[in-house]
């Protein structure tokens, strides 16, 4: 049906046009798949029939300013619901809300809900048993409590975000990953995992990761300053993994990128940016063992020219090379990577200062290039007058 590709709002003119119209942009085949956005502010008794008519069982609430429950009553089969940055929302709000099963709710955001703690967790995992995403990012006042219940609860979650979640340490993945079977079983499903900025961690929580939660297949550990090279002999047999982010992790060095080649991981991105110990011999690593990359991130590393010539004869499968604030790479590099790199759709530029016209050029000769990223870069004078 043609009214399906219209977006949201064009959908609703449509159906002001006349009756036919009304009907026809109002069957559930139009609506598939859309997210309605909603301010709760005041009673509007026709808001969730007429969701329901349509089909819509994906909300984001925008604003809260009345009860939870108003929604979850409105909406009894709800697939997807968004409540990121309701500052509001607290664990008496969602407890109200949560009362008995919702086998049909999958995803659930609480993104930056900061009232929200270990409280709701509990409620979450005893009546959303069917849930898949939760998205907890920014609740700081979740503890490891929190993941002993989702891990006792949760059995079916493939993805958890757990950014910022500063009072989470070992303990609490050590119950995700199972390794406290006597009080939850933990999330043996999961596939998408997020612990930027959890401060707490350390290998250890490595060490359970590997052992425990073997389907994953996304780990993102930026900012996590207590993981170190150790830890990635850990992750370094976790043959499912193929997309691993280690930006600003101050004790990731050469040695870990060692660590990570030399295991059996099929990895298709890596992300090291801000790590400021790697330097030329990761990239020789990286051509030994992880020569399979689609996508790595390299910025602010200390590279240069020679660390490029050890990676890119080997690197056939790279699509997105990020090398932005490399301050020691030159034309000679960007040589290198136009004559080696040839599948390259993009690359990131911002902040080489000792690239000139000359190598940007080579780049741009690039046959499948999409995306080139140059920000700070300027010509110098004499380039101008050329």
């Amino acid at each position: 049906m043609i009214f399906s590709y219209l977006d949201v709002r064009d959908k609703g003119r449509v159906a002001q046009v006349c009756t036919a119209w009304r009907d026809a942009a109002y069957h559930k085949s139009v609506w598939r798949g859309v997210e309605a956005k909603l301010h709760l502010r005041r009673a509007n008794p026709s808001l969730f029939p007429s969701l329901q008519a349509r089909g819509i069982r994906r909300v984001q609430i925008l604003s809260l300013r009345r009860s939870l429950s108003y929604v979850i009553q409105g909406m009894p089969n709800i697939e997807s619901l968004n409540l990121s940055g309701c500052y509001n929302l607290t664990d008496n709000g969602l407890g109200h809300a949560f009362v008995q099963e919702i086998p049909s709710l999958r995803v659930l955001n609480l993104s930056l809900c900061k009232q929200i703690t270990d409280s709701s967790l509990g409620r979450i995992a005893q009546y959303l048993k069917s849930l898949e995403v939760l998205e907890l990012g920014g609740c700081s006042n979740i503890t490891n409590t929190g993941l002993l219940l989702i891990a006792w609860g949760l059995h079916r979650l493939k993805s958890l975000n757990l950014r910022s979640c500063r009072h989470v340490s070992d303990v609490g993945i050590g119950h995700l990953a199972g390794m406290t079977r006597s009080a939850a079983e933990g999330c043996l499903n999961l596939e998408y995992l997020t612990l930027q900025d959890c401060q707490k961690l350390t290998d250890l929580s490595l060490k359970h990761i590997s052992k425990g939660l073997a389907k994953l297949k996304v780990l993102n550990l930026s900012f996590c300053g207590g993981i170190s090279d150790a830890g990635m002999i850990h992750l370094s047999h976790m043959t499912s993994l193929w997309s691993l982010n280690l930006r600003s992790c101050d004790n990731i060095s050469d040695t870990g990128i060692m660590h990570l080649a030399m295991g059996t991981l099929r990895l298709s991105g890596l992300d090291v940016s801000f790590c400021d110990k790697i330097g030329d011999q990761s990239l020789a690593y990286i051509a030994q063992g992880l020569y399979q990359l689609k996508s790595l991130s390299l910025c602010s590393c200390h590279i240069s020219d020679d660390g490029i010539n050890r990676m890119v004869r080997q690197m056939h499968e790279l699509r997105t090379l990020n090398i932005g604030q490399c301050v020691r790479i030159t034309d000679k590099g960007l040589e290198l990577i136009a004559d080696h790199l040839t599948q390259l759709t993009g690359i990131d530029l911002y902040g080489c200062t000792k690239i000139t016209k000359r190598g940007l050029e080579r780049i741009t000769q690039l046959p499948c290039l999409k995306v080139l990223n140059l920000g700070l870069w300027q010509m110098t004078e004499s380039e101008k007058v050329r």
